[in-house]
């Protein structure tokens, strides 16, 4: 059970005209496809609607909240308060239950699990599905990926999806990964995003998606306040935010997996 409710935390086409890819951070020839500089506007536009330079720069992000989990698309019936801490690039601790005495740490590697029982290794699944997301995060490819040699661009055309007008860019970077963002036509901010990868143990195709709703600024950064996480098209889990602040200047030492004791009297640092 532990692992499953681990799991919860973590369209129409466009018209492409298949355009031939261009870096990212190169400069654009006078004979280039238009939908490669389009790809480049948009994802332009949405990094300053995000918030720009104070959305490419924070160094860590506090949140809390409650997370709803799914299964097979319905309802669990796991829902708890939930508390992230996420120093940026690798590091991340979520504590949940009211009493705060279940966490969840990754620290540049495997994840550990605290409960009343002890710490131990994260379960496979669940650490499969958090490094997964972790690659594909939206501070990762906007920050790590977009300018990183041999990123390509494409424009993918314009669509409707999740109940707004959008604009469809795909990134991919040298390691043959692809994450495709749906950007709202009129505030530029992402909807949705989504990733396509095959699966190890079933060699089966897997989409994921986050889909983004409620924005908020917050100390200068657009932020979603409502993360919804999709499988296959079946919905895994909601969550929603209460409170949001950045740059706090979190410690290390608190992504290092605590005692039981510790576990038991978290404290939010």
């Amino acid at each position: 059970m532990i692992s499953v409710f681990l799991l919860c935390f973590s369209l129409l086409p466009g018209q492409a005209s298949s355009p031939a890819p261009l870096q990212a951070g190169t400069t654009q020839p006078q004979n280039v496809d238009p939908g490669i500089a389009k790809a480049k506007e948009l994802l332009a536009q949405m990094i300053q609607a995000l918030g720009g330079d104070a959305y490419l720069h924070y160094t860590d992000v506090t949140q809390e909240g409650r997370t709803n989990g799914f299964y097979h698309g319905q309802p669990t019936g796991g829902t708890a308060p939930f508390w992230r801490f996420y120093k940026f690039p690798d590091k991340e601790r979520v504590e949940l239950t009211k009493q705060r005495d279940w966490i969840v740490i990754h620290n540049g590697g495997r994840g550990t699990e605290t409960t009343f029982h002890g710490t131990r290794p994260e379960d496979d699944d669940a650490n499969r599905e958090y490094v997964l997301r972790d690659q594909y995060s939206m501070d990762n490819v906007l920050r790590s990926w977009l300018h990183a040699p041999g990123t390509v661009l494409f424009y993918d055309g314009q669509g409707f999806t999740d109940n707004h007008q959008v604009e469809k860019v795909t990134v991919a970077n040298a390691g043959n990964q692809q994450e495709t963002f749906f950007i709202d036509i009129s505030s530029h901010l992402p909807i949705r995003k989504s990733f396509t990868v095959r699966d190890p143990k079933y060699k089966e195709k897997d989409t994921y998606s986050d889909i983004y709703s409620e924005y908020r600024l917050i100390q200068g950064i657009r932020t979603p306040m409502v993360v919804t996480r999709m499988k296959n098209d079946e919905m895994v889990s909601q969550r929603f935010l209460s409170k949001v602040s950045y740059n706090e200047g979190l410690k290390d030492d608190l992504f290092v997996p605590p005692t039981t004791i510790q576990a038991k009297n978290s404290k939010k640092k």
